[in-house]
């Protein structure tokens, strides 16, 4: 039999923007009652008053579920260095049969010169190069043949270093990106391994991007 209370939860955890910000009691309870109130009263099938709503979000503000964003607030109060490298350029190609011996070979001329910036990433079909673009006739030069579907200039990247304890805590990730789209920042990529990642942004948008993983760490 389905409650107000179990229908109003199910509303909320299908918007995780707006489940972030009842967790965080910065959202007017009796507004946001108003406003679902006719998917409510249409899921259950019969008219219903303001306050109960208003009840039953108060309940699901006040859970251990939502309240689970303070461990993730405790996580990133204890974020570590932050790197920021501009004047960077982002390749993909399409998987072959050769793009790993081309890929050898850039590696080779990477090693050469310790200053420059070098990071790459493959899915199933595609293989990401992200370099310095001084660089970018290197890897034009060596790629000749392979099959480019984007280059992207112009861009910023940021390396956080995470603490440990972020592979036991769920969430750490959405909560850092749920910041950043909210200030309407681009992701050209998105690169992780255990405890940190690296994100790639437009120059132009890398200030920003920088404040709000700082903030993180004051909230």
């Amino acid at each position: 039999m389905k409650t107000i209370s179990s229908v109003v939860e199910h509303y909320i955890k299908k918007k995780p923007f707006l489940q972030s910000a009842l967790a965080q009691g910065i959202i007017n309870l009796t507004s946001l009652s108003r406003i679902i109130k006719p998917d409510i009263q249409e899921e259950l099938g019969k008219d219903i008053r303001n306050g109960a709503i208003v009840m039953a979000l108060k309940r699901l503000s006040d859970d251990l579920e939502f309240r689970a964003t303070h461990k993730i607030v405790k996580v990133l109060k204890n974020i570590g260095e932050i790197t920021v490298r501009s004047s960077l350029t982002d390749f993909t190609f399409l998987v072959s049969d050769t793009i790993l011996v081309n890929q050898t070979k850039l590696l080779d001329e990477v090693t050469k010169n310790k200053e420059v910036f070098y990071t790459s990433s493959r899915g199933v079909n595609e293989l990401n190069i992200v370099v310095s673009n001084s660089l970018d006739s290197t890897v034009e030069k060596l790629f000749k043949h392979e099959k480019c579907t984007q280059k992207a200039e112009n861009l910023s990247s940021i390396t956080v270093k995470l603490p440990a304890e972020n592979v036991s805590v769920p969430g750490i990730y959405y909560f850092i990106f749920q910041r950043l789209a909210w200030e309407g920042i681009i992701l050209y990529e998105v690169i992780s391994t255990t405890n940190e990642f690296t994100i790639l942004v437009n120059d132009d948008q890398v200030d920003i991007a920088f404040k709000t993983i700082k903030d993180l760490k004051s909230l």
